[in-house]
């Protein structure tokens, strides 16, 4: 016989799907209609071109619906809301808040620079500070080691690495969102070992969680595959860095992200060596930066640089299962 504990957990991820297929539509329909479109960069590639226009700011259906569904649910299920699901949520909506705040100043001010990247930074760091305070008043400054099973205390090195995960993977993540169902694709698979780790760990209230987002995100994928119908914006994919960095610090799989988000981090990476590259000798090592725009300019078409980053997403992360659960 089944538990209830996951027949709950089933009826939540049926509810957050089937609410995600009903309002996608609606809410593609309304940004189109207050013209919240995209703007492709004019040194972008000429085959984005054709995006413009296309409704941006999705990101707001897959971070209110998972976090409205958990909220009610927690009054009537086993599943509450405790400090772990508070810091996870928090970093969800509170990074989302930082990315619409961009969105809006390009969409709606038509600032193309949108929000200036040093007050962008500030607010990612104000809120990397904020979620290590919160969490360090109920648990550990201690990493674990994959591979060596060794616990470090790293004290107040910790904060630093925290800092460090919450700033890069919501960057790192940001970049990924540059084709039809790359970023939330990758999200979905990367989260699936997280999930893993929270049921093995015994901490359902986190698992639940993270399998409300995953659902959310495969009805987000419905209108977001190629030709995708809607964005996510800044508004999701700076979400999805801060859910995902505060999933694996409470988690206590600090490590295991940089394995399991690997393709995110190649993304960021990529920026980071073009940049640095060209400042230093005006040559680039990459045809475009980030990563996938560099393979459409081989010649690979969006799909395929799509499924093939995937295939990439998927293996990563069942090592980072198997380095977990060991």
């Amino acid at each position: 016989m089944l538990n209830s504990n996951y027949l709950w957990i089933a009826f939540m991820c049926v509810i957050t799907l089937v609410i995600m297929l009903l309002i996608m539509p609606g809410l593609i329909d309304y940004l189109h209609k207050i013209k919240f479109g995209q703007t492709e960069r004019e040194e972008g590639l000429a085959s984005h071109k054709k995006k413009n226009g296309t409704p941006t700011m999705g990101g707001l259906a897959f971070i209110i619906v998972p976090t409205v569904v958990y909220v009610v649910c927690s009054f009537f299920t086993p599943f509450k809301l405790d400090m772990n699901t508070m810091i996870i949520l928090l970093a969800f909506v509170g990074y989302g808040v930082v990315g619409f705040i961009d969105d809006y100043i390009i969409v709606v001010q038509k600032n193309n620079e949108g929000l200036k990247p040093k007050y962008k930074y500030l607010l990612q760091s104000i809120l990397a500070v904020v979620f290590f305070l919160l969490y360090c008043r109920n648990s550990t400054t201690d990493i674990w080691i994959p591979l060596m099973d060794v616990t470090i205390d790293l004290k107040w090195f910790y904060f630093i690495l925290v800092y460090f995960m919450f700033t890069a993977e919501t960057n790192a993540v940001n970049l990924t969102d540059g084709l039809d169902g790359l970023c939330a694709g990758q999200m979905v698979i990367a989260l699936i070992p997280f999930a893993i780790f929270a049921f093995v760990q015994g901490v359902n209230n986190v698992a639940c969680l993270i399998l409300i987002v995953i659902f959310a995100l495969l009805g987000y994928l419905k209108f977001n595959k190629h030709p995708a119908q809607i964005f996510m914006g800044d508004t999701g994919s700076l979400a999805l860095g801060g859910f995902i960095a505060a999933v694996a610090m409470v988690l206590k799989q600090e490590i295991l992200l940089i394995i399991i988000g690997f393709v995110f981090v190649a993304e960021v990476c990529s920026v980071i060596i073009q940049v640095t590259y060209y400042k230093k000798t005006h040559k680039r090592i990459f045809k475009m930066a980030p990563l996938h725009h560099h393979f459409e300019m081989c010649g690979w078409s969006e799909q395929k640089v799509v499924s093939r980053f995937r295939l990439v997403g998927v293996i990563l992360a069942v090592l980072g299962l198997v380095l977990g659960v060991m």
